[in-house]
């Protein structure tokens, strides 16, 4: 049986390099992937090749709870798509579309049996809205 994905999107108002590069560079990482205020990502690591790993820490500000999550790069097309196997196993997908002066962000990703789809797609939708704001920022 084929698992659904669940899909969210952002127009970002920067060109593809500035995109690409924020998303794939851990240093930036830190800066935008949480979706609340009340949540940071001290730690990212990414090794951007096939077969590469990367691991971000999520983790709430006040220190009351944390995570930490990671996978492997299966497919790179350079400033256009990724490809990712999580650590539990589910896919994660994200396209990257040219726009000129702006970029259009799709992420697809297997839902996890723990929270509603709605909720999953609503933090996903707002780390999204992180990222396009630190992009045009």
């Amino acid at each position: 049986m084929e698992k659904e994905w669940i899909e969210v999107e952002a127009m970002i108002e920067a060109p593809i390099n500035e995109v690409w590069e924020k998303w794939t560079r851990d240093q930036h990482v830190t800066k935008w992937n949480f979706a609340h205020e009340s949540w940071c990502c001290p730690k990212a690591t990414i090794d951007l090749r096939k077969g590469g790993a990367f691991s971000f820490r999520m983790e709430a500000v006040d220190g009351s709870a944390g995570f930490d999550f990671h996978g492997t790069y299966n497919t790179i097309e350079d400033q256009e798509f990724l490809a990712i196997t999580l650590a539990d196993g589910r896919k994660w997908e994200v396209e990257f579309s040219d726009l000129g002066l702006s970029t259009h962000v799709t992420e697809r990703f297997h839902p996890e049996s723990e929270n509603s789809h709605e909720l999953q797609q609503a933090g996903w939708q707002a780390i999204l809205n992180q990222f396009k704001s630190y992009c045009e920022a």
